[in-house]
């Protein structure tokens, strides 16, 4: 694998954000997701945020591509949105009118896409569930079902799809996924898509 699809501060070319089955790329290029804003640095240890919107239904998808350094900040930022934690309210000028958007603890389905970095530190604390709002959580790392069932379980969250081997955290296992889910297949469904894709 070059060197760059594994720099954690290059967007541009990151495995999980910029190359071809990177987040950004991928779903800028599908037929299904119009990307309506990026922008850079919305905070210190994210590099870039997009802002996507499926084409059929009135779904959303915020993306975050945190700098690589900061991986144990982007795990606990997914736990706490797991947890309804921290709600973000999203603003984005769309043609003629401001499109808000609820993100983070904010959303119905939160998703982590990348390394598992549960392999190699424990989370300073675990975030608990805040709230009532039934949450789906999606997983794409490796072996997350064995790292990540803890803290999720703490979260409150439902584990839409997680993984139990080794795998390639690549963006069109993330669209299936949401594919099935926006369709309102059944949990069970929704694996299966993923799965074969």
């Amino acid at each position: 694998m070059p060197a760059r699809l594994g720099n954690g501060l290059d967007p541009i070319h990151n495995l999980n954000w910029g190359a071809a089955a990177g987040v950004k790329t991928f779903f800028a290029r599908s037929p299904d997701w119009t990307l309506l804003n990026c922008r850079e640095k919305p905070k210190v240890e994210v590099l870039e945020r997009c802002l996507f919107r499926y084409r059929k239904a009135d779904v959303y998808l915020v993306a975050d591509a945190y700098r690589g350094d900061e991986i144990g900040q982007a795990i606990l930022d997914f736990f706490d949105a797991a947890a309804g934690g921290s709600p973000e309210l999203i603003t984005v000028p769309v043609a003629s009118a401001t499109l808000s958007l609820k993100a983070h603890g904010g959303a119905v389905l939160v998703a982590y896409v990348g390394h598992d970095g549960l392999m190699d530190f424990r989370l300073p604390i675990v975030p608990r569930k805040k709230n009532d709002v039934h949450r789906h959580a999606i997983m794409l790392a490796c072996a997350s079902q064995q790292y990540f069932s803890e803290p999720l379980k703490a979260s409150g969250a439902y584990p839409l799809l997680w993984t139990t081997g080794l795998m390639a955290p690549e963006a069109y296992t993330l669209k299936s996924a949401l594919d099935g889910w926006i369709d309102r297949e059944t949990n069970e469904q929704v694996r299966e898509h993923a799965t074969i894709t």
